[in-house]
């Protein structure tokens, strides 16, 4: 027979589970509603937390696929990269889950977040105005000629170079710049970074400035040194002592011998012995006289006074006649300066280019090249006079025949006596 319990105790049993329940119920809410609270508000947080372009974020890899890898944004979002981006340039990741890295928000779509350790425009604005307000360089590649300047890609932004701001000389043409990268000076920035005006000049101008001061402070007056000639002018040569730092030798200076041209006897790029003359500062510029010739050695000088060159002067292998393909160094209204070797320069003259029909004068530009002949030298003045290339044949014939006036004449005045005489 199955015996009942009693409804005491029942009720008792019950009774006892409903307490112990009661007791667990009480005390286990106050625990976990403070955990729960904490990581509710640690959510809220998170998810308050919002991401921009841009934004430069401290986050934990979460994983590391063969493609893509996870990590933690600060938000309840995680964030996805390229995997690429984590190579080092072996092709290597040095990286492991659980490590930190510092890397670019590049797109915030939904819960979508890109990361990349590239930086994106927005962190280049941020670069171009440290550079402007620390006065640091920063490089550039000018791209494009425009008014009044050139166009300079600076980390991926358009700036503005003026045209005199380029160089610290004077620039006829800013095409020959054109793809070549330098260090400049942002001058101007503004518009969120869209309107940057940059110089290259300014910092040329600090490093001559610099330069020229440790130059002047280490050497005297009469020293003599080395530097390379870096460009020519009609007065003379200008011949680089140091980085950012130019002295000029007078026409008169460059050689014992009179000259007409610095290019005559001095090439671009050329390494020459100098001594100083004087050094001074004019208008807070540093202004140095050189001279060539004065370090010239005492046999050399001599040795140009006579009418036989050198063995290995290369001046001595010149002789009239020959013919030359040549550079156009220079044009005057009266001739062209023509190249025939380094350091060796001839004059064709305009006159000597009137009866050709096939040279054009009027056309020709420095740097073309040109067939001349040699048709005088003058050793000791270094100087040489070209022509155009000729017929030597044709020009035999010209001074061997020499028509006799008076016999043709006498010939042709009895012919018409002749005939006037039938006529009557």
């Amino acid at each position: 027979m199955t015996k009942n319990k009693s409804p005491k105790s029942n009720t008792d049993y019950m009774s006892e589970f409903n307490v112990e329940g009661d007791e667990e119920l009480d005390s286990a809410p106050s625990r976990s509603e403070e955990d729960f609270a904490s990581l509710l508000s640690e959510s809220l947080k998170s998810s308050e937390k919002k991401l921009r372009v841009g934004d430069k974020i401290r986050g934990k890899i979460l994983n590391l696929g063969s493609e893509e890898v996870f990590v933690t944004t600060g938000t309840r979002h995680e964030g996805l990269m390229s995997r690429r981006d984590l190579l080092d340039a072996e092709g290597n990741c040095p990286y492991q889950i659980g490590d930190l890295i510092e890397v670019y928000v590049t797109m915030v779509k939904g819960s979508e977040i890109r990361l990349s350790k590239n930086p994106t425009d927005r962190n280049m604005a941020e670069d171009l105005k440290t550079a402007y307000s620390s006065n640091m360089p920063i490089q550039g590649r000018i791209v494009e000629v425009c008014k009044g300047g050139v166009r300079v890609n600076i980390k991926g932004k358009m700036a503005f170079c003026p045209i005199s701001q380029i160089d610290s000389k004077h620039i006829e043409n800013a095409e020959e710049y054109v793809g070549k990268s330098f260090e400049f000076k942002i001058t101007e920035i503004s518009e969120g970074g869209k309107n940057i005006v940059v110089s290259r000049r300014k910092l040329l101008d600090a490093e001559r400035e610099i330069g020229t001061t440790s130059f002047l402070s280490e050497t005297k007056d009469g020293d003599i040194t080395t530097g390379k000639v870096t460009r020519f002018e009609p007065f003379g040569a200008f011949v680089e002592l140091a980085p950012g730092v130019d002295g000029l030798v007078h026409i008169s200076e460059i050689s014992w011998s009179r000259i007409a041209d610095p290019s005559e006897v001095l090439t671009l790029g050329q390494e020459v012995t100098v001594k100083l003359l004087k050094r001074e500062v004019l208008n807070g510029r540093a202004k140095i006289s050189l001279s060539i010739k004065q370090v010239t050695p005492r046999e050399e000088k001599d040795a140009e006074k006579t009418s036989a060159p050198k063995k290995d002067d290369s001046w001595s292998k010149l002789s009239v006649g020959q013919v030359f393909q040549g550079k156009v160094q220079r044009k005057e209204p009266y001739g062209l300066f023509v190249q025939l070797e380094p350091g060796i320069t001839g004059l064709l003259h305009k006159s000597r280019t009137n009866d050709s029909k096939e040279f054009q004068f009027d056309k020709t530009r420095v740097n073309d090249v040109v067939s001349v002949q040699i048709a005088e030298i003058r050793m000791n003045e270094r100087q040489i006079s070209l022509s155009l290339p000729g017929d030597s044949s044709e020009d035999e014939w010209k001074t061997s025949y020499k028509p006799n006036s008076s016999a043709s004449l006498g010939t042709l005045g009895s012919q018409m006596a002749a005939a006037l005489a039938k006529k009557k």
